[in-house]
Formats: C-alpha cells, structure tokens, sequence
C-alpha cells in the first residue's frame, strides 16, 4: 500500500488527484467543527451515552459531529440513503430501469433525482434531528425562527456535504461517500479506543495492565480478519469457444469469473443495524416509564441483550442475500457468456450456468455473511462480558468499512497506474 502510494505520488497527475482528495477531507473535518446557533452542544455531548441506539451508529459515521451538533451533524448518511433507495427503485421502476441502461446521459439523470432525493430526506432527517433536541431540551431558544434555522443549517450542511463527495468522484481519488466515511471513521475510531482502554484501566491489580493489551490484540485479530475476508473471492473458470472468421481464428482463451466472499461489503450492516436498533431510538426520542411493557421491550433491544446479538447477526445474514439480488444478476451474467461463446467447463450454457452460478453465490454468501456476522458481533459480545469494552459496540462495522475503503481505493489508484503505463509499478 505504502509503495503504491509512493509510485502514485511521481505521477502529477495522479499526485494532483491526491492532494485534492486530500483538501476536501480537510474541508469536510473544518465543517464538522462548525457550531449551529441556539443549540447546548455541551450539554448534548455529556448526555449522548447511549450504547446500541441508531444515533450511536450516526455518530460514529458523522466522525463525532452529530453529538456536538455541528454543521456536518447528519453527515453523508442522507446521501447514502439515497444512493441506496435509487439503486433499489432501478429495479422495481421500468423508468429508472431504462434510465440504468442508457449510458452516460441516463446515469447523468439519475444523479440528479439522486440529489434531489438526497435534499428531501436532508430536511425530513433535519426536523427529526431538531424534534429530537428540543424534546430533551437542548435547545437554548425554541422558537419558530430559530427552528427555521436550526433546520435550514443541517440541511444546507448535507446538501454541501454531498457536493464535496461528488467533486471527490470527479477530481480526486476513489469514491466520494466511501472517503467521507473513512475520514469520520478514522476521526473518530481512537477515541473509541482510547475510551476502552481508559475504562479498563480503572480496574485493579493486574487486570489493569491486561485488559489493554487484550483489545490490542483484538483489533489486531480484527484487521487481519476483515483483510482476509475482504480479499477472499472464489473463481470459477471460463472457457470461450474457438470460432473462425475468414482465415483468422478467434476465441479458445481461458479466464476466471471471480466471486468475492463479502460482495455485500458494509451495506447489510448498515441495513441490520438500523432494524435492530429502532427501538432503542424510539425509545431516546420518548422515552419509557419504568416498569412498562415499552420499557422492557427497550431494555430487551439493548446492546447488552443477547436478543440484540441474535437478531443483528441473522439480520446481517439476510440482507447480505437481499442486498446481493440487487446488485449481482446471475441470468445477466449466464447470457453475457453465452453471447460471447464463453462457458463454464461442464456446464451447459444458458439457464444451467444461471443456476449454476446461483448456487456457488448463495454457498459464498452465506459464508461471507456469517463472516462479517461475527465481526460486528464480536466487540457487543465483548461488551457484555466486560462493561469496560462497551466503547468498542460498533468497532467491528467501523474496521469492515476503514479496510473495505483503503482497498479498494489502493486499487484504483493501481489500475490508473496500470492504464498509464507506468513501469515502476509493473516491476
């Protein structure tokens, strides 16, 4: 990686594409700083301690903005949601459908209903963020003016923050969201650390010395798991028919469909996590009275539940299955081969090979689910058995997404590489 950068870094262009990636992540930070008027942000902050609640999981992909409140408090997540719904709604709408297919105008359209979801979902998640402050009174001032500008700030704030992530696809380096999300992350990930570390420190005796070094060798185990996983992939091999055309002879050629083990990547956590924790977000915006079937409920759904770790694990599963028909088309794929007088060896082409290829990804992403299951859970687990490592709840998500990112940009900056030429590289 350290190399790649270093060979990156001769190239100008490639080293103007840096520096710009770069600028927009330092723009992005100075505006999660950025107060907004008539809010109590310290108080906000001391009371935002609410282990497994969806703001929790905000604030970790805001780099700690949404419990300050600031300007970037609702982060990239409206842009996310967007992005997500317009993905889905190619498939169910035949219009965006057609839209999908049309090459470089129809994605230039979809980018914009993208951004003009992306606004109408920045106010609606502007007023439950203001609706929320005000019902546990951190406002300063409740009037109407100042609800107007409370909520014209952090939709502003979102609007800006998704044009800072299209500039990045345009003039930087990897994709927009994926980066923002690595720099709050990133920003955020050492206080966590530090916050378990200082937790268990407080213990006495030797257990003070060896519960630190138990979580360096538990993020340790981590990286190196979600490394493993993130590069695992399962290739099956291609044969393409020889075909003569005049006196030349084409095709013969041997090459590999590669199926990777996690090809859901973070999305199925992101989804997982927001089912999961909806109770427990309900709950901080009204909160239960003692004793009452809604409060046990909430104390049920908490990250200290087993039934928490259950349902977020076989929820992880599900949506890994969900998220892959929408994204990988087997028939597609089957037809594209069969097109190109490609086969799988033993297979015959057309709907044996669709279902072939069926089976091989739903064997590869039951493992893969279950893979990334056990990351997410892992740090909640920990959390349970010792109260000092709560800090680390989502620690799990935050690795998959900080690996899964810094691949694939590290990637892409060796395909730019590749595509110029560039001896340095190849040797």
């Amino acid at each position: 990686m350290l190399q790649t950068l270093k060979n990156a870094w001769k190239i100008t262009e490639l080293r103007y594409k840096l520096l710009f990636t770069i600028f927009i992540v330092v723009l992005y930070r100075i505006g999660s700083v950025i107060p907004v008027p008539y809010i109590n942000a310290e108080l906000l902050q001391q009371q935002f301690s609410a282990t497994g609640s969806i703001f929790e999981y905000f604030n970790l992909l805001s780099g700690d903005a949404f419990s300050r409140a600031t300007l970037f408090a609702l982060s990239i997540s409206p842009y996310i949601t967007s992005s997500i719904v317009i993905q889905l709604l190619t498939i169910a709408i035949p219009y965006l459908e057609r839209l999908a297919k049309e090459g470089e105008e129809g994605r230039r359209v979809l980018t914009q209903i993208t951004r003009y979801v992306t606004v109408a979902l920045s106010l609606i998640s502007s007023y439950g963020y203001y609706t929320f402050l005000r019902a546990n009174n951190f406002l300063t001032d409740t009037g109407v003016f100042q609800a107007v500008v409370i909520i014209a700030c952090y939709s502003a704030g979102a609007a800006v923050i998704m044009w800072l992530a299209e500039r990045i696809n345009e003039s930087g380096i990897g994709n927009g969201i994926s980066i923002i999300l690595l720099a709050n992350i990133v920003a955020n990930f050492p206080s966590m650390i530090f916050g378990a570390v200082k937790n268990a420190t407080l213990k006495q005796g030797a257990m003070k010395f060896i519960f630190p070094v138990i979580i360096l060798l538990v993020f340790v185990f981590m990286v190196g798991y979600v490394v493993f996983i993130t590069n695992s992939e399962r290739r099956l091999a291609i044969q393409y028919a020889k075909r003569q055309v005049g006196r030349k002879m084409y095709g013969g050629q041997s090459t590999n469909l590669p199926i990777r083990l996690s090809m859901s990547g973070v999305m199925p956590i992101i989804f997982a996590n927001s089912i999961v924790a909806l109770p427990t977000t309900i709950a901080l915006m009204f909160p239960p009275k003692a004793g009452t079937v809604w409060s046990k409920i909430t104390n049920l759904f908490s990250s200290s539940s087993p039934i928490y770790m259950i349902m977020f694990f076989l929820l992880i599963i599900a949506f890994s299955y969900f998220y892959l028909t929408i994204s990988f088309n087997p028939i597609e794929v089957a037809n594209n081969l069969k097109k190109n007088g490609g086969f799988i060896p033993g297979i015959r082409p057309g709907k044996p090979t669709s279902d072939y290829i069926t089976k091989i990804l739903n064997r590869i992403t039951l493992i893969g689910a279950v893979a990334i299951g056990i990351i997410a859970v892992l740090p909640l687990s920990l959390g349970m058995i010792n109260t000092a490592m709560r800090g680390l709840a989502f620690g799990g998500s935050s690795i998959i997404i900080v690996v899964g990112v810094i691949a694939e940009t590290a990637k892409e900056i060796q395909a730019q590489m590749t595509m110029r030429h560039y001896k340095g590289f190849l040797e």
